[in-house]
């Protein structure tokens, strides 16, 4: 068991020098996601491994607070490491993601400690989506039309995923202080 001190180290180590930071050149799926709450926002890369439902890699980029950038990071990090099946990656619980940050410290804002969680799993299920669909002999208008309906799902979590995520997450918050860290700022996608 990590103690408290070493956690919040293990936080801020993430925030500062987040692990994945960046696009990925070679994605299949881009999604961002927002809490408009807070003002955090992830976008989420990630690039499926050819012919299997799994996770070849992650990357992310984001602004906000310290928790949910940390957490993007600590969540490509693993991500990475385990290359999940998509079932996996669908079947981690925002409760274990709480948990593996440090329930004590993430259970005060747990909308930040999961928006990349949140994000990670749009982005799979925007994946198996796409897939399907091309499958089936949909256009990309027809998907796009498709995205934006899982999007309008995920509104009951309080997160902002898919089209328009940047925007709401920016709106519903705060003015954005100057210690943030954006590492070059907002990014349009």
């Amino acid at each position: 068991m990590i103690d408290r001190e070493t956690r919040i180290a293990w936080l801020v180590d993430h925030s500062r020098r987040p692990r994945h930071w960046g696009k990925l050149a070679d994605a299949d799926v881009q999604v961002p996601g927002g809490n408009p709450g807070c003002g955090d926002v992830v976008t989420l890369y990630l690039k499926a491994r050819d012919g299997e439902d799994r996770v070849a890699a992650v990357g992310f980029e984001g602004v906000g607070c310290t928790l949910s950038q940390a957490a993007a990071s600590i969540l490509a990090e693993r991500v990475n490491r385990q290359q999940p099946t998509f079932e996996e990656v669908l079947a981690f619980s925002y409760e274990e993601m709480m948990d593996l940050l440090g329930h004590d410290l993430a259970s005060s804002r747990p909308r930040c400690a999961t928006l990349a969680l949140g994000t990670l799993k749009a982005a799979v299920k925007t994946v198996e989506m796409n897939r399907k669909l091309r499958d089936a002999g949909h256009t990309d208008a027809d998907i796009r039309e498709l995205r934006r309906a899982i999007a309008a799902q995920a509104g009951s979590t309080g997160l902002v995923l898919g089209e328009g995520a940047e925007q709401a997450a920016l709106a519903g918050a705060a003015p954005l202080p100057d210690v943030l860290m954006g590492r070059g700022g907002y990014h349009e996608s």
